[in-house]
């Protein structure tokens, strides 16, 4: 996911994009505990994701 893409929308929809992310964070670290995760490297994009949408809200709220 891009920035730029983050970037246009609102924040009710990177709230909602969050959320998503932090359930498929938490569905990966779950599938990492019981050994069914076949593509390490899917953790490390959710989290950076993550640092994304954040760093977005961020920036809006102090921009206000």
């Amino acid at each position: 996911m891009k920035s730029s893409e983050l970037r246009a929308k609102d924040q009710a929809q990177l709230d909602q994009e969050l959320q998503e992310l932090l359930k498929a964070q938490f569905s990966l670290r779950m599938q990492k505990a019981t050994q069914q995760l076949s593509n390490s490297s899917q953790i490390k994009k959710v989290r950076r994701d993550i640092a994304r949408v954040r760093t977005i809200l961020r920036e809006k709220v102090v921009a206000k």
